[in-house]
């Protein structure tokens, strides 16, 4: 009878502790840009779940990646770390072991941990998670409730739901809605043509059915009676992938949608405009966990903001840009109203998978350029040489197609960013390798009025070098500026 009171007792007290730390769901979509959902403005696609948390929560208007490329992006996101730094950069590098992932220390503080979809950052297992999935379905969410319902209640949980929505190649379902090419928003750079509009019409499909997914998870939070002690967190590991967008600094390419829903935190509804990296949710979820924040890690926790959204945690922000199948070395910072971008190869165009001739979007492209019949805004991917410099300033200028670097009147502005970028370059181990990696495979050409097809190639991943690895970037851990000098 005593031992049986005891068991009674202690699991009571376990029960209590897991209840008082808060839990998190982070929901991470695969190629969606921040404005592609209803609660940042987007005039077609229905995100109804995703905006009703961005009503009741926090939506951050000015989050941004550390680069827009799917598994580096990834690889930052749960070290706390720059790509350079993470020691996997490039397009499918493994994460080493060497590096600490933020959920491997909320684990070890008895948190109860599961990723579940598109992985792209290390093996089937990791001392990270309590459980892997493929997750099921076109989007890879098909077993996010069933997850829920299955955990152990008298522990804290972290989930990393990774939707293969929207990466290509597309898949409907009956699961959100189909759209018509009517109902479509061409961005000025992109070539306004029919396969185009067929083409976004299926990504919307795709936006729809993330959202769709988060509210079913959602709902099960609210039967289990947990979700004002659990943050959610909704975002996106790069930017659409069409031309001008994945794997680009511009804020199509590397703004991310951060929409946070935390009751128990967030008091009362609010927008930030406040700078956040996407490397912060490491340090966030570890302060609002009681644990330790390491020193390798590179974020800042945004908890103050979560308080007052005015608060600032941040006054600059940084984001690479290196090989994603095309040769690569940029490098961004955003200040005040400004972006600045660095391109260190500029003797060749700026290319990217999404923006060849590999898909609808960026064939029908390159064929209307071939044709005479894209618009300058349009043509930006076809420069050879490209600008070793831009400066975009946002308010006036948000899809950043003027570029301000050679303008007398924002020399001061310009000369501000060099000084950031070059500081961020020291303090965190950056470097321009000696022996990049080269092109996958080679570029499209237009002879002629004609488009030959981009190359294939047998090595789809011939790293070579990696920005950070002369100079041992994986071992260094200064964070870099966070206000401006």
């Amino acid at each position: 009878m005593i031992s049986l009171r005891l068991t009674l007792f202690f699991s009571f007290i376990f029960f209590a502790h897991a209840q008082d730390k808060p839990n998190f769901i982070f929901f991470i979509a695969d190629d969606i840009s921040q404005s592609d959902f209803g609660a940042y403005g987007h005039p077609s696609i229905k995100t109804p779940a995703v905006d009703a948390l961005a009503a009741k929560g926090m939506r951050f208007d000015n989050a941004y990646l550390t680069t827009s490329s799917c598994s580096p992006s990834r690889c930052s996101i749960i070290t706390g770390r720059y790509p350079h730094n993470t020691g996997a950069p490039e397009l499918h590098m493994k994460l080493p072991n060497s590096q600490i992932r933020f959920p491997e220390l909320l684990r070890q503080a008895g948190y109860y941990t599961i990723l579940s979809g598109k992985n792209h950052m290390f093996g089937k297992k990791d001392r990270a998670f309590d459980k892997i999935t493929k997750g099921g379905g076109p989007g890879n969410e098909a077993d996010w409730v069933q997850n829920l319902k299955d955990r152990p209640k008298d522990k804290p949980f972290f989930f990393w739901y990774a939707a293969s929505d929207a990466h290509r190649d597309w898949q409907i379902s009956d699961h959100a809605p189909t759209y018509q090419e009517n109902e479509v928003i061409v961005p000025p750079y992109m070539y306004d043509g029919p396969e185009t509009r067929k083409d976004l019409a299926q990504y919307y499909h795709e936006v729809s059915r993330f959202d769709h997914f988060i509210g079913l998870v959602v709902e099960e939070l609210k039967t289990q009676g947990v979700l004002d002690n659990t943050m959610i967190i909704v975002a996106s590991d790069n930017g659409r992938p069409f031309p001008r967008d994945k794997s680009r600094l511009y804020d199509s390419g590397i703004k991310t949608p951060w929409v946070i829903h935390f009751p128990k935190v967030i008091k009362k509804p609010a927008v930030s405009k406040s700078l956040i990296s996407s490397i912060d949710l490491s340090a966030t979820c570890l302060e609002l966990a009681g644990i330790d924040i390491p020193q390798n890690i590179q974020g800042q926790s945004f908890l103050p903001i979560l308080k007052d959204p005015q608060q600032v945690v941040r006054q600059v922000i940084f984001s690479e840009h290196n090989w994603h199948v095309y040769k690569n070395h940029e490098r961004m910072v955003r200040f005040g109203d400004f972006v600045y971008i660095k391109n260190n190869y500029p003797n060749q165009p700026n290319l990217a998978y999404e923006s060849d001739t590999k898909y609808p979007a960026g064939l029908e492209l390159w064929q209307a350029h071939a044709a005479g019949k894209t618009t300058d805004k349009q043509s930006q991917v076809f420069a050879n040489p490209c600008p070793e410099e831009e400066l975009f300033k946002l308010s006036q200028d948000p899809n950043q197609l003027n570029n301000l670097a050679s303008n007398p009147e924002y020399k001061t502005q310009l000369m501000q960013a060099r000084k950031m970028i070059q500081l961020w370059t020291e303090q965190t181990g950056d470097s321009i390798p000696t022996n990049p990696t080269p092109n996958r495979h080679a570029p499209p050409k237009i002879i002629d009025g004609v488009v030959l097809p981009a190359g294939t190639s047998k090595n789809r991943n011939p790293h070579a070098e990696w920005p950070g690895q002369s100079k041992s970037a994986d071992q260094i851990n200064h964070p870099g500026p966070l206000t401006l000098p």
